[in-house]
């Protein structure tokens, strides 16, 4: 049973990553890309952040301070929350079909998807991501996964910022209005 423990938040975030993959080969051509830089630098703080949550012993003493004790309760509820924030964001990147992509794009013949869970939120796939973190968190009970989780937020905030600019600039008015109805990340709060 430890082995489960041990291994269950790298095989899921591993199989989501291998899922991302393989859905990534049938996007649509895309027409605009952001700039190298924003991306490079997102891929970055992903890699600090699987460092901070996968690492055994970090050498800053602070970033392995418990924040709960480590035992059931933690790790199931970070199981739980894992678990349904994954598959909310593999949702919504079905519902998403040809348009996504891992970067800010513009899509040949993108169209703005404004049903499913994108109905309510503008951006689930993050949201997703987020909640699928939070609960690797809440399971590792330590400062550096919340430090992981807020690097993360900070990342997907300016991409997200970035995103909407460009979809106002695609989609004109339709966004705007689409924009006004829905919350960026949480319904009623974010």
């Amino acid at each position: 049973m430890i082995w489960f423990y041990r291994f269950f938040f790298p095989a899921i975030w591993l199989s989501f990553f291998l899922y991302w993959q393989i859905k990534a080969i049938d996007a649509k051509t895309t027409q605009r890309l952001e700039p190298a830089a924003s991306r490079v630098l997102r891929v970055l703080v992903f890699l600090i952040a699987i460092i901070l949550f996968s690492t055994g012993k970090i050498p800053l003493p602070w970033l392995n301070l418990e924040l709960w004790p480590v035992g059931l309760w933690p790790f199931w509820l970070g199981v739980a929350v894992t678990v349904a924030g994954i598959l909310f964001a593999v949702w919504a990147r079905e519902h998403l079909g040809r348009n996504w992509s891992r970067s800010v794009t513009i899509k040949q013949d993108h169209e703005l998807i404004t049903t499913g869970p994108y109905a309510a939120i503008r951006h689930p796939i993050y949201t997703g991501l987020l909640f699928g973190l939070l609960g690797t968190a809440i399971a590792l009970s330590l400062v550096r996964g919340f430090i992981a989780f807020a690097l993360i937020f900070l990342v997907l905030w300016a991409k997200l910022r970035m995103e909407e600019k460009w979809m106002r600039s695609q989609f004109g008015e339709t966004y705007v209005a689409y924009a006004r109805r829905t919350s960026a990340l949480v319904p009623y709060l974010l």
